[in-house]
């Protein structure tokens, strides 16, 4: 039984009853005659069933982001806004699809040589919880537009939101069984990857999911995409717009009440500007709303499970126990609900668990840099490498470190790290490996297959 409950409130949604292996096993071979049928039609066809899909989407836009607020915890709007960007990105995939997907002649001393690309099959696609709609539909969209088909394992607490999405694809009058949802638990994934009509593994998670998931797509020699955990640094330099920084960081630190991979992590600021910085973080959680995400006045909700509120909590008492400076926060707040209040951390350094591990919460970690070389050194000292960030009104040098000394998959200069459609996503080192989104995201789950003519 899969149990969805309210973080606001601690009460039960509901219960779901999970997948029996032979269900699984029914799901599987009713999405493979899916596929059968979906790879052949046409694809402008399919880009018109996704713009029925954005159509669906932006008419229910409040009652999914009702279910994502109840289930996980955000806020109706940040939920609301989730859904657009969905709808908005099935425009984009819509229209840009059938480009992509368009055969790439290459010129040799043959009479035709080409690449062309090609649907694997079922893409299973395990996902998270913090944006349980763009989590999924970023994998979803291409891969359906591709001529694949959709298998979804979503985080056992949102699997009011995995039906939800199901629904979506139903009801855009897509081939019966095109996009599925599996009701299992994580360790059950080896029933659906071991199967042979899967063709390929996406996952979106931590990095003890990744590498469990990953281990078990080698065994089955089957395609994988990883997008994993984060700890994204944010550079600060002596010359920023201090003010612009700290509306920008703090924003991003709040996002999704600090529970989202791209999220700034660790802020590293140069010393002159670090009481500055530290006061400025301070002031704008101090003027936060935590509370009920239904009610328009809140701006910041729980956080998605009470055991993960106890871990960052247990890793905001280890680090000041190693010795940083507790700003703001730092107490569970007592009463129902898994909040946590935002939680500023100052002179963190390494060895420290805000300095090592990543941070899924509304917790703003500082650590001091003495100059430019320190701060990219700490920058890089990660084993994640997903996004990061600078800070300068030289935004020709920002440019510079942002392409040649980060190690990370996106380096944005004066904004915080998103995902974007038209670009593709992903990290490296223990952040993952592969691409989403845009043209790089599509051709992940396609047969690039060159042809010959002599």
């Amino acid at each position: 039984m899969q149990t969805s409950i309210n973080p606001t409130t601690g009460a039960v949604i509901r219960d779901y009853p999970e997948h029996t292996p032979e269900q699984v096993q029914q799901i599987i071979e009713q999405g493979h005659q899916a596929f059968l049928k979906w790879k052949k039609v046409s694809i402008a066809e399919r880009s018109d069933y996704l713009r029925k899909v954005n159509a669906i989407l932006l008419a229910k836009k409040d009652q999914f982001g009702q279910v994502i607020s109840e289930e996980m915890g955000k806020t109706l709007k940040e939920a609301i806004t989730e859904v657009e960007k969905c709808a908005s990105t099935a425009i984009y995939f819509a229209d840009n699809g059938p480009n992509i997907l368009k055969n790439e002649h290459i010129p040799t001393e043959y009479s035709k040589s080409y690449v062309t690309f090609q649907p694997l099959g079922i893409i299973f696609g395990v996902m998270p919880w913090n944006f349980p709609f763009w989590q999924v539909l970023r994998f979803a969209f291409p891969s359906l537009m591709a001529g694949n088909v959709g298998l979804l394992k979503h985080a056992s607490n949102t699997p009011g939101c995995a039906l939800a999405i199901e629904s979506v694809f139903r009801d855009a009058g897509l081939p019966e069984h095109a996009f599925q949802s599996l009701l299992i638990p994580g360790k059950r994934c080896e029933e659906v990857i071991s199967n042979p009509k899967v063709a390929a593994v996406t996952l979106t998670g931590s990095t003890p999911a990744g590498k469990s998931v990953a281990s078990l797509a080698g065994k089955y020699l089957k395609k994988t995409v990883l997008e994993l955990g984060g700890s994204d640094a944010y550079i600060v330099l002596a010359d920023a717009d201090i003010e612009h920084a700290i509306k920008t960081i703090a924003a991003s630190r709040m996002l999704n009440c600090g529970q989202s991979c791209v999220s700034a992590k660790r802020l590293i600021v140069a010393e002159s500007l670090k009481e500055r910085f530290e006061a400025g973080i301070v002031e704008i959680f101090s003027k936060q709303k935590i509370g009920d995400p239904m009610d328009a006045a809140t701006t910041v909700g729980p956080m998605s499970r009470t055991e993960l509120r106890d871990e960052i909590h247990d890793q905001v008492q280890r680090s000041i126990t190693s010795g940083a400076r507790l700003l703001l926060g730092g107490k569970v707040p007592e009463g129902k609900g898994a909040f946590y209040p935002l939680t500023v951390l100052t002179n963190v350094k390494k060895g420290m668990p805000a300095y090592e591990e990543e941070m899924f919460g509304p917790v703003a970690v500082i650590i001091p840099a003495k100059d430019e070389a320190e701060a990219i050194y700490i920058a890089n000292d990660s084993v994640y490498g997903l996004g990061g960030a600078v800070f300068t009104k030289d935004t020709a040098h920002g440019e510079l470190i942002a392409r040649e000394q980060m190690e990370s998959g996106a380096c944005f200069v004066n904004m915080m790290v998103r995902s974007d459609p038209r670009l593709p996503f992903g990290g490296i080192k223990e952040s993952g490996y592969g691409r989403e989104l845009s043209s790089f995201g599509m051709r992940e789950f396609l047969n690039i297959k060159t042809i010959i003519v002599a």
